[in-house]
């Protein structure tokens, strides 16, 4: 029994802190030049200006924020919104977040599929929108040592050697994470008249070496005729500028 445990424990050390990544993140996450492949997705510290812009077209108002590590951590943790799975921000510093608030004061229903939005850089990067798949792989490759390290520091000796909590090597992925990103994501589908729908759109990291950024809200979809046909499809476009911020050196002992 101790030998069957025991190798149990090395599988997992081997599987599990090999460095074997999900195929979600063996993708490039831009398609751009191969140059900047390597400085995207990384922690980057930066402010957005202008913070927030706004757009009218036929009726529909769409307002677009920078969602920052600040405002995402106020955000996830009001349980007046989340309820029980409120808490801890579900994102990383390796993702770029924006708050878009979508106003249909238009008389006709329109149509949205965030996922054909996109961000553009100044250096020829184009970046699509990742949703929980993506981020829970993140954090799953992320984990990964410190998960095992915890079973090992849980296990106990036994009469049979050494007893590991095999029930925690079995766990999903966080299903709060999991939560929080279904819930707070923006989501296709039809917006009536009078309907004010708001929420987040996660992209990687653009490089720290953009000046620029374009958000595309494009493929907006409305004037259906009686066939549920559109007639009319709009684009939102939206300027920022990326301002990098120089963190301060620590206090010198």
């Amino acid at each position: 029994m101790r030998h069957v445990v025991m190798g149990f424990v090395g599988l997992m050390l081997v599987t599990g802190c090999s460095g074997r990544k999900s195929s979600l993140l063996l993708e490039r996450q831009a398609r751009g030049p191969l140059a900047d492949a390597g400085a995207v997705a990384r922690a980057v510290q930066r402010a957005i200006e202008p913070p927030t812009r706004s757009q009218v077209q036929r009726g529909i108002e769409i307002e677009v924020s920078y969602a920052d590590a600040a405002y995402l951590k106020t955000l996830f943790s009001k349980r007046e919104i989340f309820g029980p799975y409120a808490g801890k921000n579900p994102y990383f510093p390796e993702n770029l977040i924006f708050y878009i608030k979508i106003t249909n004061k238009g008389q006709e229903p329109i149509f949205i599929n965030p996922g054909a939005f996109v961000l553009v850089d100044d250096r020829g990067n184009q970046y699509s929108p990742i949703g929980v798949d993506y981020v829970t792989a993140f954090a799953d490759a992320r984990s990964r040592f410190g998960a095992a390290r915890g079973l090992l520091a849980d296990a106990r000796p036994g009469y049979f050697g050494v007893n590991v909590p095999v029930g925690r090597m079995m766990t999903s992925k966080p299903q709060g994470q999991f939560a929080l990103i279904k819930q707070s994501s923006l989501e296709p589908g039809f917006l009536h008249p009078g309907v004010v729908y708001d929420g987040l759109l996660a992209f990687w990291s653009p490089t720290r070496d953009a000046a620029t950024l374009r958000l595309i809200l494009n493929g907006i979809k409305t004037a259906f005729d009686a066939n549920d046909m559109p007639q009319a499809s709009l684009t939102f476009p939206y300027e920022f500028k990326q301002v990098l911020i120089t963190a301060e050196p620590e206090p010198t002992r």
